[in-house]
């Protein structure tokens, strides 16, 4: 099962190597630690939405468009989910008092 984490992981290490980018260079520009960006980059930390942004100002690209371009690769790879059954309503009982059964069976 694909995980968020490292497809977001995958494409800013995917952005950062396509502007022959250290992790160093971005992790300053950003103001994360080094080994907080590596962990986000190879999926391993679960990143939030400031610190993407952060990351992103500091590549120089939209959190929107990288969200987007995951958003797209995960709608490739996640699998369909099963269909939920439906399932029809059950009457619920009547209930019957006793009074009402001694009723019926004084009456026979």
């Amino acid at each position: 099962m694909v995980v968020l984490r490292t497809l977001l992981g995958d494409a800013l290490r995917d952005t950062r190597l396509r502007q022959h980018r250290t992790l160093r260079e971005v992790s300053s520009a950003a103001r994360v630690s080094l080994g907080y960006l590596s962990e986000v980059e190879r999926g391993q930390k679960e990143a939030s939405s400031e610190l993407l942004a952060s990351i992103c100002r500091a590549l120089g690209v939209r959190l929107s468009d990288v969200l987007r371009d995951v958003s797209e690769e995960l709608a490739v790879v996640e699998p369909h989910p099963l269909p939920i059954p439906v399932l029809e309503a059950v009457p619920e009982p009547v209930p019957v008092s006793v009074h009402a059964v001694s009723d019926v069976v004084a009456a026979a």
